[in-house]
């Protein structure tokens, strides 16, 4: 069970920008990332998960979650102009505007169908859809990217570093597709810090914070709209370093960066259950439960910057605990550091 979550969280510090002898290939490192990367799958499908769990946890690590079913969720409303539609696992949200909506990641296949069919559900436009946002580089977050741009008709949207990890994917076998080829959409849109994302009444700021993948983002300044009650969101959560002393020093940039956005009051996850214990007060699945169980007068469930807060205060800690330890390492060689960026960048990936 240990080892599970260790694999797990070493995703936090997964691979980034490196000098170019540390991204020189080699039999040991691709030999060494292989078998790293097997055994982490390994490790995560037979996680130990009670029936008591909740499903956003089931789904996502344990025997059931690669099973293609317990995917399939009907979509929610959270917000006025906030939709979950995608699947239990990872998630894809739809943020609509009078002039046009946003839709953040698209999951992978064979999960698209679903997702067509959710935005449909609640009764959205595909063709009002004006921007796809990639979160970062890994096929469940942009799998359906190319399939979905072309029933929205929506520019994509990701950071150049990005991008090229998206285009070294294509054709590459689907992980939750039974090995089928990757389809990968062609590059469109480039972001990168500082960038605005302006659509009706939103005016969103894109943020980098390489690590997880070389181009990760998070975005501030969603406007979520509960009747007249207007609140603050974030989409992301920024994340760790890549492996090595420079990539702890970039996880404690990643972390100030977070820090430094303020007033949030509602946390947009990527995934419904994060790793290792959950979100505080439940992840998007729990906290749709209540929601679907709320009163006039009740307080909104997805509302809470106390625990937002407390997050990127420990995401903070946490990055100057890894520095120090870091610093404090005799200096790994470059076939080690590839191994394990190989191996983080693929079991990350689903």
């Amino acid at each position: 069970m240990r080892k599970i979550w260790m694999m797990t969280a070493s995703c936090l510090v997964a691979a980034s920008v490196m000098g170019p002898a540390a991204l020189a290939q080699n039999a040991e490192a691709e030999a060494a990332a292989a078998k790293a990367s097997a055994a982490a799958a390994v490790a995560r499908g037979k996680a130990q998960v009670s029936p008591n769990d909740p499903l956003e946890k089931i789904c996502r690590i344990g025997p059931r979650s690669r099973e293609v079913d317990i995917q399939k969720i009907e979509p929610f409303k959270v917000f006025d102009n906030l939709y979950h539609v995608g699947p239990c696992y990872v998630t894809a949200w739809i943020l609509t505007t009078p002039q046009g909506h946003i839709m953040f990641d698209t999951s992978q296949e064979p999960f698209v169908e679903l997702i067509e069919t959710n935005i449909k559900k609640m009764g959205i436009n595909p063709r009002d859809i004006k921007y796809i946002v990639v979160n970062h580089g890994h096929t469940d977050h942009f799998g359906g990217a190319k399939r979905l741009q072309e029933f929205t008709g929506a520019r994509v949207v990701a950071t150049p570093q990005d991008w090229k990890m998206i285009e070294d994917t294509a054709g590459k076998p689907n992980n939750r597709d039974n090995g089928k080829p990757t389809d990968v959409p062609k590059r469109d849109m480039e972001v990168n810090e500082g960038s605005h994302l302006d659509l009706g009444d939103q005016h969103l700021i894109i943020h980098t914070a390489p690590g997880h993948t070389p181009g990760n983002l998070f975005i501030e300044g969603l406007v979520l709209h509960d009747g007249a009650q207007i609140y603050r969101g974030i989409w992301g959560g920024g994340g760790g370093g890549a492996p090595g002393l420079a990539g702890a020093e970039q996880g404690v940039k990643n972390a100030e960066k977070v820090n430094a956005v303020k007033g949030v009051q509602v946390y947009i996850q990527t995934h419904a259950w994060q790793d290792p214990n959950g979100y505080p007060g439940g992840g998007v699945h729990e906290r749709a439960k209540k929601l679907a169980g709320r009163k006039p007068g009740d307080p909104h469930p997805f509302v809470d910057p106390a625990t937002w807060d407390a997050r990127a205060k420990r995401q903070l800690e946490t990055a100057k605990r890894v520095l120090v330890e870091e610093q404090a390492r005799p200096p790994r060689t470059n076939a080690t550091e590839q191994a394990r960026a190989n191996a983080q960048d693929r079991v990350c990936s689903g």
